[in-house]
């Protein structure tokens, strides 16, 4: 399994910059940088499950948790850890144990410091990164200082952000944008809001907001529009469905549990 493929379990929303293959590109900033809610779509506790089937196989699963932490002298500030895993053929095929994490201000979502610890195959990587948003600087443990744009975030933290925006107004068309920083380089993210669905998984239906990022074609999907996702159309907004249509076949990654969500699932269906 393409490792590159398998990240986008973990971040479902963000995993388009990874699988694009788009390199980095100073003047493609995105402006305005969405505004979000005052109030987290989110809270201490929560935990969020998926499992990835590449057409009926289970390749793999994936765990978000959060946690409300201390940071230095900052109370206010979550602790996000995202875990993904390949199960059965694809782990004895190509084992991989990913973890990334973010520790972010409760209020702006703005990441603080993030953590990747990647195990694919025989390849290892660990990496800590540590923001300034002050100088608008971040430091690598592993490349140093960068200057980067105001209001950058990392993969986790932006996954969070975007579950911040406010959709109710939302018609399709309209593009969610912010800037991230993810393997030491700055990357652009925008979504385009497709409108509103249904999704049947093994849990249940649930009425979603449909988005498709805006991916580049080339070596692991076709057209920019091959990745779609889903989320919970209520006031949590969690990651229901990602689904991918690549050049080497469809994957989709569904919710298999969840808890400690801060709002009832309203959009739920339960009959």
């Amino acid at each position: 399994m393409n490792k590159l493929v398998f990240l986008s379990v973990i971040f479902l929303i963000c995993a388009s910059y990874s699988s694009s293959q788009t390199s980095p590109d100073s003047t493609r900033r995105p402006t305005p940088v969405t505004p979000i809610s005052p109030v987290p779509a989110f809270m201490d506790g929560e935990e969020l499950d998926y499992i990835l089937h590449y057409g009926f196989i289970k390749a793999g699963e994936a765990k978000i948790t959060l946690s409300k932490e201390f940071f230095g002298n900052k109370l206010d500030v979550f602790h996000a850890a995202a875990k993904a895993n390949t199960t059965g053929l694809a782990k004895s095929l190509f084992p991989v144990v990913d973890i990334y994490e973010s520790y972010f201000d409760i209020n702006s979502n703005l990441p603080l410091k993030s953590i990747r610890n990647i195990k694919e195959g025989n390849y290892k990587q660990y990496n800590e990164v540590y923001f300034d948003h002050y100088e608008n600087t971040v430091k690598s443990t592993l490349s140093g200082m960068h200057k980067v744009p105001a209001n950058i975030h990392d993969m986790v933290s932006a996954f969070f952000y975007v579950r911040r925006v406010d959709f109710s107004n939302y018609k399709g068309g309209e593009i969610v944008s912010v800037d991230t920083y993810f393997g030491d380089e700055v990357f652009p993210f925008y979504i385009v809001f497709k409108g509103r669905e249904t999704v049947n998984t093994d849990i249940g239906k649930f009425k979603c907001l449909k988005f498709v990022p805006i991916v580049e074609p080339g070596r692991i999907f076709k057209e920019s529009d091959d990745m779609t996702f889903w989320l919970s159309d209520d006031e949590n907004k969690i990651p229901v469905r990602v689904k991918f249509d690549m050049i080497v076949g469809s994957f989709k990654c569904d919710i298999s549990g969840y808890k400690n969500n801060k709002y009832v699932m309203k959009s739920r269906i339960t009959k």
